[in-house]
């Protein structure tokens, strides 16, 4: 061998040595933790690069560090739509947080629920109105607080179903209906829940000014609350037009939850005003933390509303409810509406008894049944 040949074989087994020494430097520097998580190895890379770098980047107090300042949730810059975004941190966390803990908590709040329903309609039974039906019918609800509350519940149910496919189906539905068969179902589920999602805040804003005025609370629900509302003893509490059961729903689910599946939910369905995807994760954890609650609360309403108290239903679909009805189940409202007076008159104070009884304003006291012979009273 020449010895020019063998000086240009020497040359090129050093450089290969080199830059394999390279590598491992550059490697130690890019996960300087050997003992690290996998799913922070791209996040301590950066901590490195940012450690290693000559130019110190600027402080949070800086007025240039909204343009070119690496943060801890994602690489980019501030109030753009992060097309230039390579790696984002955290978002490896959320994902795993997202089809992790959270999902697991959700679908076990959401079977609890379910089961304690049914159990509490098998081991404490529906409530009754003990006295037959008069055949007199009082008006509870006007057709827009029917179509209101109607449109509420129909958007919130495709809300829920898609929304509990779109978390869940890949668990669920992929391995019984197939690649291509979910894919399809996800992607008309996916697109379902962002439009109706708007039309649902909408309704939600409608039906809370709608039913507002009925909905404070008053010194009245509080007995109803120390009773439990009489669904365990089947106890007839004197309510209003609203019992306290009812109030707390509108608050709490209606009004709160509302407020926080609305917001968030908005955050993710228009994604065009600037939201980083840090701000798009943790709207994504309050959406799914708030509808979570929602669908429990609204799985109690729904029980409440149907098998759970006979009769309610029909108020709700038709407008009207017996006499007994009211008189059973919202005591006080049946003596304001016999009264003639507003909602809520009775609530703070017991009816006066000099009031003579007369027809409520919308009832129907003409369409009595066969045989049924009018009240001496009125």
């Amino acid at each position: 061998m020449r010895p020019c040949h063998f000086q240009i074989l020497l040359r090129f087994l050093l450089l290969t040595v080199m830059l394999a020494f390279a590598g491992l430097q550059a490697a130690h520097a890019g996960v300087p933790n050997n003992r690290a998580e996998p799913a922070y190895a791209q996040e301590q890379t950066m901590l490195q690069a940012e450690q290693d770098a000559r130019v110190p980047e600027p402080g949070l107090a800086n007025a240039n560090s909204g343009r070119v300042h690496i943060d801890r949730h994602y690489l980019g810059q501030y109030g753009q739509k992060e097309g230039n975004v390579i790696v984002q941190r955290g978002g490896n966390l959320w994902r795993v947080w997202r089809n992790g803990p959270i999902a697991t908590l959700s679908g076990t709040v959401l079977v609890i629920v379910l089961l304690a329903i049914f159990a509490f309609y098998k081991i404490i039974g529906p409530a009754s109105t003990e006295q037959p039906d008069t055949g007199r019918k009082l008006r509870r609800f006007t057709g827009w607080e029917r179509f209101i509350h109607w449109a509420t519940a129909v958007t919130f149910i495709v809300l829920a179903v898609t929304g509990l496919v779109i978390l869940f189906g890949k668990d669920i539905l992929l391995p019984l209906l197939g690649h291509d068969v979910f894919a399809f179902v996800a992607y008309v589920f996916k697109y379902l829940h962002n439009f109706v999602g708007p039309l649902f805040v909408l309704c939600s804003v409608a039906m809370f000014f709608t039913f507002l005025q009925r909905n404070f609370f008053r010194r009245i629900d509080w007995e109803w609350v120390k009773q439990g509302g009489g669904l365990v003893s089947h106890k007839h509490v004197p309510a209003g037009f609203f019992n306290a059961g009812e109030k707390s729903w509108f608050w709490f689910g209606v009004t709160i939850l509302g407020l926080i599946m609305s917001i968030s939910g908005l955050i993710l369905d228009f994604i065009t005003f600037g939201q980083t995807r840090y701000v798009l994760q943790v709207a994504n954890i309050l959406h799914l933390l708030g509808a979570t609650a929602y669908i429990a609360a609204a799985m109690g309403h729904i029980y409440i509303g149907t098998w759970g108290t006979p009769g309610a239903y029909a108020a709700m679909r038709d407008g009207e409810v017996d006499e007994a009805w009211a008189k059973a189940h919202h005591a006080l409202w049946y003596e304001e509406a016999k009264a003639g007076v507003k909602p809520g008159t009775f609530e703070d104070q017991p009816p006066p008894s000099n009031l003579p009884p007369r027809d409520p304003p919308g009832g129907s006291s003409g369409r009595r049944p066969p045989g049924v012979q009018p009240d001496p009273a009125r």
